[in-house]
């Protein structure tokens, strides 16, 4: 592995793109790979192993295009295929992002809470674990079944019909937002005119500074002052999320 080597980051679709955009706060002068497997979008509907497998496939891609980390940018992979990957790829740091629960004990234990995320996410393991761990006891756990696809097509009235029908029972009765899914951040506006003033914990900051940490701790930090290059694969070869993508780098 060498420094000009390019970073791979991948979803389920094209949400991990949140977590790309903090990422480019902190490391500018990297080159990114994005890995956008919208041909089997979603992951929270698959088992263990199915999850495990397609993640395999997409590392293989990134070992190929010889890069030297890899991003896990989509909760449920992370929550369910981090430590096996981390297991059988020795050699490859995997950064993978988690609901920001823990952020919610640190900063604002006394609040009601929603979580917000994949059925995938919120029946693993390592949610679980996390959960229960920094438990405020003001928790509501809410797994929003479809909302990635309806975000990751960009309807905007599917969008708000949907947030209304399973926010609304929340309204004014809810401090503090844990978006656990990437995408979910794509929506922060449209969630906020449901619940009314709310608090959002989103991990994709933590993530990017995490990453640039390990690729310090390694001297694999690209210090050039050459411009980034940003490339985009979509397991569907799907032309509209490619251009969705680049618009919301571009935000």
């Amino acid at each position: 592995m060498n420094k000009n080597e390019a970073i791979g980051i991948f979803d389920s679709g094209i949400g991990g793109v949140t977590v790309l955009r903090e990422i480019l706060k902190v490391l500018p002068n990297e080159n990114y790979i994005y890995y956008s497997d919208s041909k089997n979008n979603p992951y929270g509907d698959k088992s263990d192993d199915q999850i495990h497998e397609l993640c395999e496939n997409i590392v293989n891609v990134f070992i190929e295009q010889k890069c030297k980390a890899i991003v896990i940018a989509c909760n449920t992979a992370s929550a369910k295929s981090a430590q096996y990957l981390r297991e059988k790829y020795t050699n490859m740091p995997f950064i993978a992002i988690e609901p920001a629960y823990k952020m919610v004990y640190d900063y604002a234990y006394n609040e009601p809470t929603l979580v917000m995320a994949t059925k995938g996410t919120i029946e693993s393991e390592k949610f679980n674990l996390l959960y229960h761990a920094y438990d405020n006891h003001k928790t509501i756990l809410l797994p929003c079944i479809g909302l990635a696809d309806i975000i990751e097509e960009g309807n905007k009235d599917e969008i708000k019909i949907y947030l209304k029908e399973h926010l609304e029972p929340y309204r004014g009765k809810i401090k503090n937002v844990v978006l656990g899914c990437t995408h979910y951040p794509l929506i922060q506006e449209e969630i906020q005119d449901v619940l009314g003033q709310v608090t959002f914990f989103n991990g994709a900051p933590y993530l990017a500074k995490h990453l640039k940490d390990i690729l310090k701790e390694r001297k694999l930090v690209n210090d050039s002052n050459k411009k980034n290059m940003i490339q985009f694969l979509d397991s569907s070869n799907n032309e509209r999320k490619k251009k969705r993508f680049f618009e919301i780098i571009k935000e």
